[in-house]
């Protein structure tokens, strides 16, 4: 599609936040909209108001329009509250991405829709036409899908998001709490969506070069599988689901305790390790999952965003 993508950066120590400046230095005159996600996969993270009038800021200055992926808006927890970005901007116009696979759990059907909020009338007719071409590149859901969604978005009762909701947020208390006790571990608290982030103290794992390793070595002989968030272009991580059952929920911190228990090695045996062998160990940069695009390709007419028709 004649995409190029630029990372921006997230802090993991501060709720995941985007890390505004490192946005900005990647923007330049070819950047045709900024992604965000929020609720995050994999980070859980929930933006506040405040941070996402930040992000719509920069937007505004530069003339962006943002792609706010939005599919997690209904599975956020721990005293948070989620802030549509459609909801917020004034001038900025947001096409926002959802679909039915997390609310109503039901992944596999394949059936979404973009959401274009324009206040401000930048959007064009062009634009618009070229939204209906990307979705015909692919096949769509199938008419039986099609056809159930009405009820599905009127009649679910509000029980059973609750019942998710909760079940969400119980697990991820308590894979939380059990895994903040295991050495070599950090964990970071979600507030919404079904994962949450492990930071690996690679360091303190001398066996292993990089996540990927780590995560793989976890499966082979502890049968644990979490994906290595290298996938993610956040190395160093590994991500957890949160709904799985709470009995394999327990077990599979257990298995992960005694994995790194066994592959562990404190600070003073590095360090003497370290002074034979005269390595230095290097922190890589966190990155997020979230990024900018440039130089889309939009359909009909070879319409662009970016250059062609850049915001008023």
């Amino acid at each position: 599609m004649g995409i190029e993508t630029k990372f921006y950066d997230l802090q993991p120590e501060n709720g995941w936040k985007v890390d505004i400046g490192h946005m900005i230095s990647q923007i330049d005159g070819e950047t045709a909209a900024i992604i965000i996600n929020s609720p995050s996969n994999p980070c859980g993270g929930v933006f506040s108001r405040e941070h996402v009038q930040e992000i719509i800021d920069v937007c505004d200055m530069y003339r962006i329009p943002i792609i706010a992926d939005e599919v997690y808006e209904h599975v956020v927890y721990n005293d948070k509250e989620h802030y549509p970005f459609a909801s917020v901007s004034e001038t900025v116009p947001v096409f926002t991405v959802s679909s039915i696979s997390k609310r109503f759990l039901v992944p596999g059907w394949r059936l979404g829709w973009v959401i274009v909020h324009d206040r401000a009338g930048a959007i064009t007719d062009d634009m618009r036409r070229c939204l209906t071409s990307l979705t015909q590149r692919t096949l769509g859901p199938c008419s039986i899908v099609q056809g159930a969604l009405p009820d599905i978005l009127k009649s679910t009762p509000q029980s059973s998001f609750d019942f998710t909701t909760q079940l969400v947020q119980n697990n991820s208390r308590m894979f939380y709490k059990l895994i903040s006790g295991t050495k070599g571990l950090k964990p970071i608290e979600p507030a919404g969506a079904l994962y949450m982030m492990v930071k690996i103290d690679l360091d303190n794992f001398p066996t292993f070069k990089s996540d990927i390793e780590f995560t793989e070595s976890l499966m082979s002989e502890e049968s644990v599988f979490c994906l290595p968030a290298s996938c993610f272009s956040m190395p160093g991580f590994f991500r957890i689901v949160l709904c799985v059952p709470k009995d394999k929920a327990i077990e599979a911190c257990e298995r992960i305790a005694l994995f790194c228990q066994r592959h562990y090695q404190c600070d003073d045996h590095l360090t003497t390790s370290f002074k034979k062998t005269g390595k230095v160990a290097i922190l890589s940069r966190i990155t997020s999952s979230v990024y900018l695009l440039n130089n889309v390709q939009t359909g009909e007419g070879n319409s662009r965003i970016a250059n062609n028709q850049r915001l008023p």
